[in-house]
């Protein structure tokens, strides 16, 4: 004896397994309750183990059960078979529509399964079978498992096993063989039991009675006389609002193909006894319109063409691609003939440039408008991607507010405010703010369904570059001519929102701004700036000679000058507050400013509160809005910031940077309020940073006395310093602190360098929010539970994926792939809906039954027909099949062809029924039991599983599990 031979080692690795896995002793168990190999949870664990170089993977499956008790356990030790096979005789749980094969085939609850690890090893030699099996047999006996253990031998692909179970004085041997060709005398029950009894070998006369269970499967394939409710897309179609027969602002949904390829019908006699029916090679009692059981499954269309999963893909695709938007329309487009600019992106320089020249000759409105006739000139008609009844109609329902003509040579456009429709208040509207898109009202949200549309009908990629690139001519024409932009909400960036629609809220934020400016230079009204409309009306009289003084008024200044100049110079602002003193220091005793200045840019008076020292009115004043920012350019300020380090210097620069908005504002205050103190600001400002409290004086009166807090009087505070480096000045005459000209340029130029891939990437999270939109609303038309589950695991997923900056493309693909699977299954349920009938049942009950009995094929394995072939259902798959024959209808066969046929053949001859075409399947159980010799009194278990089938396998197998006693 070798016990490092590869055998023994060999056997010794399975007895540790089954330690480790717990499986040695007793097995224990309550009987089998009706459908829970259906309704269970099944569950698997795996290890691998070597025989020599061969590698094995061993597999425990098993069904998840409660636990049992351990005395009643220990009561049924002495007499009772092994669990395994008690199942083998268990008849609640024949024929689970999901289930490993073995299950199916022995009705097991729990086994192990040794197979080749490699997909591609197997073991054919039958020594090697026979070395497997004796090594199993040794390992059993060793460890004392009674759970059955299995070899899978031959090719994979063949699902063929030779197992063993070991019980206290028993063993269950189960074995199965593969026929190429089913002998005639075998596709009949009487047949099989031939082979049944044969194989029991009991001497007894009569022979124990056989239990059988019967099932016959029948697959419908002719779909094609039956309606299919998708009726495809018109992609020729534009009329009104519609390109490709679809509305704009919606995503199409549906599949081009009947989803469902096959339908199986199973017609099951669960419970039956020997000499009860007839079914031999020229008769057969098993008439599938009288079997007490009816099951339906239905196939899938593998990968049905669905147009959203299609568009989905589509626009994905376009993520990938590399080229720039010059690359792919071409840069003659952009190229000037004879003596004029280059490229349009230099207007900018041009205007900038030191050398004397006419500025309104060289605005870029002008140069915007002379590259679009460029652009006209040098791409025809017939070269350009999106035709021109196609683009306006794009344009316009992305700008409703423009006019569709053209009046006397300028296109008039309406100021519409932006965000004219207010956000509704429920759950689908706001997926914007976990998938990072926009708003499903948006002009961004709208943009990406057209790009999506376009892509995928109109010229792909280059149709993309075209509206991208009049999109971006569009941007600029309303920066030039102060064009609010439609669709977006009122306000700073939102930055719950893709980093696209934020750069379009900034560029709104600036044409508001500059809006504002110009018209009140031309008003001269108020002093405010534009950002503080919303704060309420100044007073106009406040200082009415102030322009004057200062000798070139505010609105004096050109359309191209006011781009690059601000503000005032410090000098004119200390002559127009009557500081020429300026070289005596002025009074900053007391951090208070001199009391003759006159007060400019009042809002209005805050309450009771008043100036500590001079006592009078204490005036809230009119601020600046701090500057709008989007996550790009907040990012950028942080790392600034970063880099600054941790040194003193580097601190107080940060908070240099970082107190710009509070130095505008303690000189709006100072305007306002002349003569106040740093506490006067922080009681208007931060009144948590000035603390009061009741005194008592030296009259005895008891008083309110403040100081500012603790923080406010740390040495080199910034707000001390920020004090005294203030200046009285308005919020009007001050530096701007959002540069709305510097701005708009930088996001008109962002817009203009990105390439189709980068549109594709940032307007992705859109889609994916339109498509989920799209699916809830379809899946609402079903009421299907299996998706609403699925959808919300999609809106789950794309929350965690979608908001970081540059999600992974596989996990991108995996979101793609579940919406498109939510697609199929809805498609599916509309398929069934239209071949059952459901919309044209007239009576609501029977209607009820039809849509839960879809639902269910649409989410089970297996639908059971409650009614058999009696019930609506039943009787709906009756005339299917009916009129699938009629199609396919042969001549009687002749009395020759009778003689001479196959046994199927004269078994139709004798009188079957014709309704139903020959069985595709055929599976019989066969069980009964044979006394055991003394001293055992309980009897032993035999089963025999016959799986016959025409097409799926081309194969019939046997499967037999004997129980010998020893």
């Amino acid at each position: 004896f070798n016990a490092f031979s590869p055998p023994n080692r060999f056997i010794s690795k399975i007895e540790e397994v089954l330690n480790d896995w717990k499986l040695i002793g007793i097995s224990s168990g309550k009987p089998l309750e009706k459908g829970v190999y259906t309704t269970g949870a099944w569950e698997e664990k795996s290890d691998e183990i070597s025989f020599a170089d061969f590698r094995f993977s061993i597999t425990h499956h098993y069904l998840v059960q409660e636990p049992t008790d351990k005395d009643g356990k220990e009561a049924l030790v002495e007499d009772a078979l092994p669990l395994p096979m008690q199942d083998l005789l268990c008849m609640n749980n024949d024929f689970p529509p999901r289930a490993h094969c073995l299950v199916r085939w022995y009705g097991l609850r729990e086994f192990v399964v040794i197979a080749p690890a490699a997909n591609n090893d197997a073991v054919l030699s039958e020594s090697k079978c026979n070395l497997l099996l004796s090594s199993v047999s040794i390992a059993l006996g060793n460890t004392g498992c009674q759970v059955p253990l299995f070899v899978q031998i031959h090719h994979k692909w063949r699902r063929m096993y030779v197992g063993e179970c070991q019980g206290p004085g028993v063993r269950t041997d189960f074995e199965m063989v593969h026929l190429r060709k089913v002998p005639n005398q075998y596709i009949h029950l009487s047949g099989l039991l031939d082979v049944f009894k044969s194989k029991i070998g009991c001497p007894l006369t009569p022979l124990p009675p056989v239990s059988m269970a019967i099932r016959l499967t029948y697959v419908l394939q002719d779909w094609q006389q039956y309606f299919w409710p998708q009726q495809p897309p018109d992609i020729d179609a534009l009329v009104g609002g519609e390109v490709g027969g679809l509305e704009f602002g919606k995503l199409p949904f549906g599949a081009c193909e009947d989803p469902i390829s096959e339908l199986h019908l199973a017609t099951t006699w669960p419970h039956l006894t020997e000499g009860i029916i007839v079914d031999n090679d020229v008769y057969s009692d098993l008439d599938p319109t009288q079997a007490p059981q009816w099951s339906v499954r239905v196939r899938k269309a593998d990968n049905p063409q669905c147009l959203l999963g299609d568009f989905l893909t589509e626009f994905f695709k376009l993520c990938r691609r590399k080229e720039s938007t010059d690359e792919i329309l071409g840069r003659s487009a952009f190229e000037e003939e004879g003596k004029e600019v280059a490229d349009i992106s230099h207007a900018l320089s041009k205007l900038t440039e030191p050398a004397p020249v006419p500025i309104h000759k060289l605005s870029v409105t002008n140069m915007v408008h002379s590259a679009k006739k460029k652009i006209r000139k040098h791409r025809g008609v017939d070269e350009s991607p999106l035709n021109n009844e196609v683009l306006n109609t794009i344009l316009l329902f992305l700008f409703p507010d423009a006019a569709d003509k053209l009046i006397d040579g300028f296109e008039s456009r309406t100021s519409t405010p932006a965000g004219n429709n207010p956000p509704p208040e429920n759950e689908d509207y706001n997926l914007f703010s976990q998938f990072k898109s926009a708003p499903s009202d948006s002009l961004t949200y709208k943009l990406a369904l057209c790009l999506c549309m376009i892509n995928f009908y109109h010229g792909g990629v280059k149709g993309v570059a075209h509206l991208w690139q009049e999109f971006v001519l569009e941007m600029r024409y309303r920066w030039e001519n102060n064009y609010l932009i439609p669709g977006l909400a009122n306000g700073p960036p939102d930055l719950r929102c893709c980093l696209l629609h934020q750069k379009l809220q900034m560029l709104n934020c600036c044409i508001e701004r500059k809006k504002a400016r110009d018209e009140g230079k031309r008003g001269s009204v108020s002093d405010r700036s534009p950002g503080d409309a919303g704060k309420g009306a100044e007073h106009s009289g406040d200082n009415p000679d102030k322009e004057k003084e200062v000798g070139k008024s505010w609105e004096s200044w050109s359309d191209s000058e006011e781009e690059f100049f601000e503000c005032l110079s410090d000098t004119e602002d200390l002559k127009g507050n009557g500081q020429e003193n300026g070289k005596k220091g002025g009074a900053k005793e007391g951090n208070k400013e001199p009391v003759n200045l006159k007060p400019e840019g009042r809002l209005h008076p805050h309450g009771k509160l008043t100036l500590l020292h001079p006592g009078e009115p204490l005036y809230i004043p009119i601020t600046q809005e701090p500057a709008p920012m989007t996550e790009d350019l907040l990012e950028e300020q942080s790392e600034v910031l970063a880099k600054l380090g941790t040194s003193a210097e580097g601190a107080h620069l940060r908070a240099r940077m970082q107190s710009a908005c509070l130095l505008s504002d303690m000189e709006s205050f100072k305007a306002a309020n002349p003569g106040c103190c740093l506490e006067d600001f922080v009681r208007w400002y931060s009144p948590r940073d000035y603390i009061e409290e009741e005194v008592v004086d030296e009259k005895g009166n008891i008083v309110i006395k403040g100081e500012l807090s603790a923080r406010m009087k740390i040495p080199s505070n910034m707000w001390v310093e920020a004090w005294e480096t203030a200046k009285p000045v308005p919020a009007r005459r001050q530096k701007r602190l959002f540069d709305d000209t510097r701005e708009a340029e930088k996001v008109l130029h962002y817009l203009a360098v990105q390439k189709p891939a980068d549109l594709a990437r940032h307007l992705l999270p859109c889609i994916i929010h339109a498509a989920v939109l799209k699916v809830k609303e379809e899946e609402a038309l079903e009421d299907i539970s299996s998706v609403k589950k699925i959808i919300k695991q999609i809106i789950s997923h794309s929350s965690k994926v979608l908001r970081f900056p540059n999600p992974e493309d596989k996990k991108l693909e995996e979101i793609i792939a579940q919406i498109m699977s939510v697609e199929a299954i809805i498609a599916r349920a509309r398929s069934l809906k239209a071949k059952f009938g459901v919309e044209k049942c007239e009576n609501e009950e029977e209607k009820e039954d039809l849509q839960r009995f879809v639902n269910c094929l649409v989410d089970q394995p297996e639908v059971a027909v409650i009614g058999a072939g009696r019930g609506p259902a039943g009787s709906i798959i009756h005339k299917l099949f009916v009129n699938a024959q009629r199609v396919s209808a042969v001549p009687p066969l002749d009395e020759e062809l009778r003689r001479s046929g196959s046994a199927e053949e004269r078994r139709l001859s004798a009188g079957a029924v014709s309704d139903f075409p020959p069985p595709t399947g055929r599976e019989v159980i066969l069980r009964t039991t044979v006394p055991r010799p003394a001293p055992y009194s309980k009897p032993l278990p035999q089963r025999m599983y016959s799986v016959l089938t025409k097409e799926d396998f081309r194969l019939a197998g046997a499967f037999s599990a004997d129980t010998t006693f020893f």
